[in-house]
């Protein structure tokens, strides 16, 4: 697909009831918090942002949440981390495997060479491998959720790599994921 093609019907349609979900969250957490009144050291749109001292006192700095800005070269960042979750249960007796991941001290990223090596803050993204095929695809994309449908029934097994721009592993930064599919999963597209 080329940047100027639109967006697969599938596509189309997941990111339209993503952005249902988001702004039914916000309405509903927008509800609550009138109902609940304001909350001390909550900004609202009467609050004022802090610029003071209290702003250490909050649950935790865009940088500490977020990471380091990209504005800034990084000097000696800490290691990068894959954390990778079990399998969601939801749909996995239906063929469907959903697993939940996070990278820290690296920004996933489209980027790829030997020249991106340099970039700072790091970049990479993930290389996942299913069972023993020989074959393995690169996801860049961020989303947090590894996506496979159609798994056949009988054990599995994913290795998920968080890689540098050049497809080199980062240190221990591999992550094996074992589950089963049961008999009688069917094995059309679940979702």
């Amino acid at each position: 697909m080329t940047p100027f093609e639109p967006p697969t019907y599938r596509v189309a349609v997941r990111a339209g009831i993503i952005a249902f979900a988001a702004m039914m969250v916000l309405a509903l957490a927008s509800v609550s918090a009138r109902r609940a009144g304001p909350v001390p050291g909550e900004i609202n749109d009467t609050a004022q942002t802090s610029t003071g001292a209290d702003a250490k006192s909050a649950a935790g700095s865009a940088k500490e949440v977020r990471g380091a800005t990209p504005y800034i070269e990084l000097k000696n960042e800490p290691a990068p981390k894959l954390i990778v979750d079990p399998p969601l249960p939801d749909l996995l007796a239906q063929g469907v495997v959903w697993i939940q991941w996070r990278a820290e001290n690296v920004h996933i990223l489209p980027v790829f060479g030997k020249g991106a090596l340099s970039a700072s803050p790091r970049i990479g993204h993930l290389h996942v491998h299913v069972d023993d095929l020989p074959w393995w695809w690169a996801d860049p994309s961020n989303v947090n959720t590894i996506d496979l449908a159609g798994m056949p029934p009988g054990p599995h097994k994913i290795l998920i790599e968080l890689v540098d721009a050049n497809h080199e592993v980062f240190p221990g930064q591999s992550k094996m994921v074992t589950f089963t599919v049961a008999k009688g999963a069917p094995r059309s597209h679940g979702h």
